[in-house]
């Protein structure tokens, strides 16, 4: 470090890597995350993949993009604005200038501001000389050039070289936020184990941007954020698809069954697929079936065999399997059905995040249909809730939907590995040979009926789509005993809400002014905003909403206390519609986004702090 760099400490900081897709951004982007993660920041990450799919090079459509926020205290969002940009070239410049905070630092590659990449960008001028950028700290760094010349030596041809200058824009920022590379180093020793010649370009290049970054005047100060007051354990780095992968492998253990999953890949559902298909060590079972309707129809056939049975998608796939859905809830068979959201209808936005598919969720099968749902909220507790929806499952008999999106899934935070015994057990419902088994026969209190699996001597019954005879399984026809199994179907999933936790409230949980509702992976910015408004004065609290289908028993009592209450969801209103018909008489306001992004924490403020005045 030179003797002349002043270091600023700063609580937390935004940092958005950018550039086309071949640039390495996300690499980039989660080495960054990894190394502050290591070193004991805590951390939320965002990753912005473009939608469109091999977008012309030099184009916005192509701009791929990682966010990184890092802070000395709990951190529940990636950040609203970027301290730190890093433009590899003109079009991620148009595409993030509105994410860069005013006084901000923006990095760029001046190799790439040619006129052809000014054009495909749609700029008429160049940014970097019009003026235009006076309000930040602006910082032109030939970066292509500097890693030519960093391994004019290395005897690599020129695509491989040009391809490592992602690791000299990242050598800057480690050295920008007086992080060590080391991490990095040993990274590209792993992954290039069988080709140091990389592996050694890449740490040269990187090195050679850590230099450059401390011996330039123009970035005499670097900053400093403390370690995270976090709870003392054992920590990883995890997105919301790899830990949903490990809750579902969670469960499976606790309930001692092997875990079955049939899947068509989807975006972006297929990375729970890929992490499960790694884990035929844990006894895990993975099927790569030729479309959706095939992939919850082969696990529907392993729970009937007597696998934890699971099956991954996103809307789209949610929308194909609904008729097999509905047979898992006439047969009453245990079933996970984990749908990604992202930004509909159709194919839509397949690579943005959003939170339409509730209501086909709660109700888009033909028939009275009921099936629990639950929704994680962070990318860390897609571990707790993938562990929940395979209890419920098995110990209420039901197919269970577990909600995430595309920003948990793709976004990563520091997580605490569990220890096993500290989960709760899973109880199966499960027949024994011998006794008198009548398939229908019920629970009293649960409602649940035994799953006799196939070859369990003395309990052979039919199953399939067609409605049975209460008790005794035997196909019905009886309208009278229709009604009976419709009304025992939805009741039995009703009385979950005796099986899971009361909803709690941060803030005023005895009423107020304004109480904030949101579901699924909105929390981390509700609950940043309802912070920073208490904090400036405000009766403002929060409920946020896991369980969905049933909702928490208390859900009204809370409700009731409060004389505002605003619902904030990513879409036009679903979760506050569906209130308004178990919560009758309760007055919702509606705060709704539908732009395949993540709330901003300014912008819930200011809806939010809108309610106080009118």
């Amino acid at each position: 470090m030179s003797q002349e760099a002043q270091v600023i400490k700063k609580h937390d900081v935004v940092i958005r890597f950018s550039g086309d897709s071949g640039d390495g951004m996300q690499l980039t982007g989660q080495q960054f995350s990894d190394t502050t993660a290591l070193f004991g920041n805590d951390v939320a990450t965002f990753p912005d993949y473009p939608a469109e799919i091999r977008a012309p090079q030099g184009t916005v459509g192509g701009v791929s993009g990682f966010q990184v926020h890092i802070g000395d205290e709990k951190i529940t969002t990636p950040g609203d604005y970027a301290d730190v940009l890093i433009a590899m070239n003109p079009a991620a410049l148009k595409a993030n200038l509105r994410w860069a905070k005013k006084g901000g630092t923006i990095i760029v590659d001046t190799d790439a501001f040619i006129d052809k990449n000014l054009e495909k960008a749609g700029y008429e001028k160049d940014p970097l000389t019009d003026q235009s950028l006076t309000d930040y700290n602006l910082i032109p760094v030939k970066i292509t050039t500097l890693t030519e010349e960093a391994l004019k030596d290395s005897g690599l041809d020129q695509k491989s070289i040009v391809r490592c200058k992602n690791m000299f824009a990242l050598g800057m920022v480690y050295w920008m936020f007086d992080t060590p590379t080391n991490h990095t180093e040993e990274f590209f020793n792993y992954k290039f184990a069988k080709k140091p010649q990389i592996a050694e370009a890449n740490k040269t290049v990187l090195k050679a941007g850590f230099n450059y970054a401390e011996n330039v005047h123009a970035l005499a100060s670097h900053f400093k954020v403390a370690p995270a007051n976090i709870v003392k354990g054992k920590y990883r780095s995890i997105t919301g698809n790899k830990a949903t992968a490990w809750g579902l492998l969670a469960a499976a253990e606790k309930a001692g069954l092997p875990l079955f999953c049939g899947s068509y890949p989807i975006t972006p559902a297929t990375d729970i697929l890929h992490e499960l298909a790694l884990r035929r060590d844990l006894g895990a079972k993975t099927y790569q079936a030729e479309d959706e309707i095939a992939g919850i129809c082969t696990a529907i056939g392993a729970s009937y065999a007597g696998n934890f049975a699971v099956t991954t998608t996103s809307g789209p796939g949610l929308a194909l399997k609904s008729e097999a859905a509905g047979l898992a809830v006439m047969a009453e068979l245990p079933l996970v059905i984990v749908d990604v959201q992202r930004g509909g209808p159709s194919t839509g936005l397949p690579t943005k995040t959003e939170q339409s598919d509730l209501m086909q969720a709660l109700y888009g099968r033909n028939g009275e249909c009921p099936m629990p749902v639950v929704a994680a909220s962070t990318s860390g507790n897609c571990f707790d809730y993938a562990f929940m929806a395979g209890k419920i499952a098995q110990e209420h008999m039901t197919p269970v939907i577990l909600l995430t999106d595309g920003f948990l899934a793709n976004g990563a935070q520091p997580w605490l590995i569990p220890n096993m015994d500290n989960l709760p057990e899973i109880k199966v419902q499960r027949a024994k040979a011998g006794e008198a088994y009548q398939p229908y026969a019920r629970d009293p209190e649960t409602l649940v009926r035994k799953h006799a699996v196939p070859g369990t001597k003395g309990c052979e019954h039919r199953i399939g789509g067609l409605e049975k005879m209460n008790i005794t399984g035997t196909i019905s026809y009886v309208p009278e005993n229709h009604q009976v199994m419709t009304d025992l179907r939805e009741a039995k999933v009703a009385k979950i809400a005796d099986y899971i936790p009361a909803q709690e409230v941060y803030g005023n949980e005895n009423g107020g002014e304004v109480l904030v509702v949101g579901w699924g992976g909105t929390y981390g910015h509700l609950y940043s905003a309802v912070k920073e408004l208490r904090e400036e004065g405000k009766d403002v609290s929060l409920a946020h909403f896991n369980y969905i289908n049933p909702l928490p028993k208390n859900t009204l009592d809370i409700l009731a206390k409060y004389k505002k209450i605003i619902v904030c969801e990513l879409n036009l209103g679903q979760f506050a519609n569906y209130l308004r018909s178990k919560c009758p008489g309760i007055n919702f306001y509606q705060c709704n986004k539908v732009a395949g992004l993540p709330f901003t924490v300014v912008e819930l403020k200011e809806k939010i702090s809108e309610l106080f005045n009118a």
